[in-house]
């Protein structure tokens, strides 16, 4: 009888042993884990700051009204192709809950569009090209996924006012000073030991007529005028690639 309680005694022992191995090992993968994962509790903070850099590319949609001059000229106007732009932003992010965050970020957008302005009957071309650097002040709502192990897909959108601070007289067309886009985009967050290193891809939809159709500065210049007065509206459009560092 004292035999097979030693027995059963021993087998209790090696059985809590190996329950204990077991707990110790999971408690030390967990910690390997827990060292392993770069800034763990970053995205529990209420506030974050940070700032971006990147490009983008301007184009611009014209639609025409028909207008017949009276020398019989119908001008078309067209962008052919695409110019990089620099832009640089600041980032403030609201933490509203696990997966939404609330972000606003103010910068300076620099870019051009070569414009190609063009008579239906006789094919001549004039050319323009349209700078612009404005300021911009995004707010974007941004939806995140769940974060699996140094990454965490994400969707924005959003609104973007943008005021153009380059202003000049004399030109074919000229860009009002206030426009406003809708944006959509989607990025990732790569925890980097120090910060969080975000590449975003934005898509930004002009909401109004960005020509300015009162022209006084071109009263007496009728060969320019009628460019502009060939014009229904222009809507601008941006494909804007941005790294944020947070």
């Amino acid at each position: 009888m004292d035999r097979r309680i030693t027995i059963c005694l021993y087998r209790i022992l090696l059985v809590s042993l190996a329950i204990a191995g077991m707990g110790c090992a999971d408690m030390s993968a967990q910690a390997l884990n827990d060292i392993a994962l770069n800034r763990p509790y970053a995205d529990m903070h209420r506030w974050h700051l940070g700032f971006s850099v990147g490009v983008h590319t301007q184009d611009i949609t014209f639609t025409h009204n028909g207008l017949v001059t009276d020398d019989g000229e119908e001008w078309y106007m067209e962008q052919p192709g695409f110019s990089p732009g620099f832009c640089v932003n600041g980032l403030v992010d609201l933490r509203l809950s696990s997966l939404f965050n609330l972000r606003f970020t103010p910068g300076l957008y620099f870019g051009s569009r070569d414009i190609t302005m063009r008579e239906y009957n006789t094919g001549k071309e004039m050319r323009q090209n349209v700078k612009s650097t404005g300021i911009v002040l995004p707010v974007d709502l941004k939806f995140s996924g769940m974060r699996y192990r140094q990454s965490r897909p994400y969707v924005t959108a959003g609104f973007m006012p943008m005021f153009n601070l380059t202003r000049s007289s004399g030109d074919y067309l000229r860009i009002k000073p206030v426009d406003l886009y809708l944006t959509a985009g989607f990025g990732c967050d790569f925890y980097l030991p120090y910060f969080k290193f975000i590449p975003e891809v934005k898509f930004c939809f002009g909401l109004t007529d960005v020509i300015e159709h009162d022209r006084p500065d071109l009263e007496d210049e009728p060969e320019k005028l009628k460019i502009t007065r060939s014009l229904k509206k222009a809507v601008s459009r941006m494909v804007v690639l941005t790294f944020y560092f947070e």
